[in-house]
């Protein structure tokens, strides 16, 4: 496929990976940031190509994976009202709460509907004055754009019957707490690079400063992380911390002025809690007060939840990077893509459903490189 095949030469790989192996005089550390990198990663095998010059861990690059049990019993509260249409992206119905999932909330009758833009919530809105639409804003700067328009596209048209259960979170803040941890052994970064199209990367340059660490943005490619690999070996060799951009061909230094200033206009940054990480400042958007009637949380009164995970599950510690998937028990066997205890399992992109589809016997698939 033109445009796409050129990133999956196996003969090009094979040179990277021989270059990185040239190049490394001990193990190295690296995080990929996304849960699309996870997954090509996984697919690939780049991990076990890698081996043992390079370790990757897996961070909370997730959107699915990170939003706390309190929000998701939020959606489920909201979803479970009569007279409530409750559109959400389908990968968050299967994220489990306290008492359930949204699958579970749209089988017992609840009119839960899955969108695949936030305009579309507002054309539901539209079309149906008598119902009150929600919306369930969650991702990273990538999504937080859309969801901005849909709020000022409701403003304008006038529309009273439209809100939004807000979720939205920031990556470099994550970082910083990543890196601020006593027991963290990250000594570099894959960023994400939808991310820093929209944002651009002048957030990362005082992280990479401050904490001597390189951070390298990349695409979703093997050979778009493979040359974002070597570019992180060959700083931490030189014992460089820099950003620097592989995904040139979408990213830009400044990012997308247009996306941030829409959404700048609607969201705040507030502190948000992360699932695994905690609580974050500055980590999340919140609706300004001029658009609060939009606001879900406030129109509807909603009550405050308590947020827990399953003490078995060790997501919270694979979102950090210090363990990986099959280093927990429940791997495989209490925990499944069909029957998952948290959300690393659960999302297309968590960690958890990156090892057991590509590093379980029974679903795995050949790795596209030899």
């Amino acid at each position: 496929m033109k445009f796409l095949d050129e990133y999956r030469s196996v003969p090009m790989a094979k040179k990277l990976v021989r270059q990185i192996h040239q190049r490394t005089s001990r193990t190295w550390t690296l995080m990929e940031m996304c849960g699309g990198q996870t997954h090509a990663i996984m697919k690939a095998g780049l991990d076990d190509l890698l081996s043992p010059c390079i370790r990757l861990v897996h961070g909370p690059g997730c959107p699915v994976c990170v939003t706390p049990m309190h929000v998701v019993d939020e959606a489920l509260d909201l979803a479970s009202r009569p007279g409530l249409v409750f559109a959400s992206f389908g990968d968050m119905l299967r994220v489990p709460g306290s008492h359930g999932d949204l699958r579970g909330v749209k089988a017992a009758g609840g009119d839960v509907r899955v969108v695949y833009c936030p305009l579309e919530a507002v054309k539901m809105a539209i079309q149906n004055p008598s119902l009150e639409v929600v919306f369930f804003g969650i991702g990273f700067e990538t999504t937080a754009p859309a969801t901005a328009l849909a709020v000022l596209q409701a403003r304008q048209a006038g529309i009273r019957n439209f809100s939004l259960l807000v979720s939205h979170v920031l990556v470099p803040p994550a970082i910083e707490t990543l890196l601020a941890d006593p027991d963290c052994t990250i000594q570099g970064f894959l960023a994400a690079g939808h991310v820093c199209a929209v944002m651009g990367c002048t957030e990362y340059v005082p992280i990479a400063d401050r904490f001597k660490v390189p951070i390298v943005v990349t695409g979703f490619e093997p050979l778009d992380l493979l040359q974002g690999i070597l570019m992180a070996v060959t700083q931490l060799e030189a014992n460089h911390a820099q950003v620097e951009i592989q995904y040139s061909r979408v990213v830009r230094q400044d990012g997308n002025a247009a996306a941030r200033t829409l959404m700048e206009s609607v969201f705040e940054r507030i502190s948000a809690n992360w699932r695994g990480l905690g609580e974050i400042p500055a980590s999340g958007l919140g609706l300004r007060a001029e658009f609060s009637a939009f606001d879900a949380r406030k129109k509807f009164r909603l009550q405050k939840f308590e947020d827990f995970d399953p003490v078995e599950c060790i997501s919270g510690l694979i979102l950090r990077g210090l363990r990986k998937p099959v280093e927990c028990p429940c791997f495989g066997a209490s925990c499944t893509p069909e029957f998952p205890l948290g959300a690393t399992m659960v999302s297309e992109e968590g960690a958890c459903a990156a090892y057991y589809r590509y590093r379980t016997p029974s679903t795995s698939v050949p790795h596209p490189l030899p």
